[in-house]
């Protein structure tokens, strides 16, 4: 983002400043997010807003990335609807997870052109988000050589459980979904799939980890303050409806209308997954 600045001769000099708008939408339906998050990118793509980071929760929903088997899916339709849980197909890479409340969902908004042109580092960069904010709680979080996503060990050797779930999208290098992270999450609706598409792995929670109630807030805190530091960006919160404006500004100015760029999702091979 550019801003105008007074210098010690009263003159204004452009000055480039690294910044990255955070909102908190709370609860928010997942087909909305991913609506939001379209604009969100072509606002991206024509420079209207800065990088941003949109924080949420959704309703019980599992969803299948492009890479997914509808087959790690274990529940029938009429389990699901008793279950109040949705069923949707998503473009991002990866396999099946579940999304619910008291998980953090984080859809960074990115153009890695201003950072890197690299899909795996982009995503080692948000497992070393969730690393760093778990270690807040005195947990060590870790990468599976092999697995994507950030894991605590569990009781039974060789057992790892999953803490954190990965699944991205670029389109010419900016980013879309993003990472999940488990607080107090109802661990019983992982039952329903083949969690990430891993067999034998097991879904954990902070919660669950520590033996104790977590604040979600102090999560979201901890998740905010490192990825600003590991992306190396100052942190600028935002309301939703500031975001709403700055977003009805840039479809006013005409620039919504430009060709849109081509959207190629990230596989596990380029370093996304579930």
């Amino acid at each position: 983002m550019v801003f105008a600045i007074q210098n010690s001769d009263n003159r204004k000099v452009i000055q480039k400043v690294k910044t990255c708008w955070v909102v908190n939408l709370g609860l928010v339906p997942y087909d909305w997010a991913c609506n939001l998050q379209r604009k969100l990118v072509q606002a991206r793509k024509a420079g209207a807003i800065p990088d941003v980071v949109v924080l949420c929760e959704h309703p019980h929903v599992i969803t299948l990335g492009r890479n997914g088997q509808r087959e790690h899916l274990h529940a029938s339709d009429h389990l699901l609807a008793q279950m109040n849980v949705e069923f949707r197909l998503s473009d991002r890479g990866g396999d099946i997870t579940y999304h619910g409340p008291g998980q953090i969902v984080g859809y960074p908004i990115l153009d890695l052109t201003q950072h890197k042109r690299d899909v795996r580092w982009y995503v080692e960069q948000l497992e070393e988000v969730m690393i760093q904010a778990t270690a807040n709680f005195g947990l060590d979080a870790r990468r599976v050589e092999g697995q994507h996503g950030v894991w605590l060990d569990s009781h039974v050797p060789r057992a790892e459980e999953k803490l954190g779930a990965l699944g991205v999208h670029l389109s010419r290098w900016v980013t879309s979904h993003g990472f999940a992270y488990n607080v107090s999450t109802g661990l019983r609706y992982f039952d329903l799939i083949v969690p990430c598409g891993i067999a034998g792995k097991r879904a954990t929670s902070l919660e669950r980890a520590l033996g104790t109630q977590v604040s979600a807030g102090e999560a979201e805190g901890h998740l905010i303050t490192h990825f600003g530091e590991i992306f190396e960006r100052d942190m600028i919160s935002l309301s939703p409806n500031d975001l709403q404006n700055a977003l009805d500004d840039f479809q006013c100015s005409g620039l919504a209308a430009l060709p849109g760029r081509d959207h190629v999702p990230a596989g596990a091979a380029k370093g996304s997954a579930a």
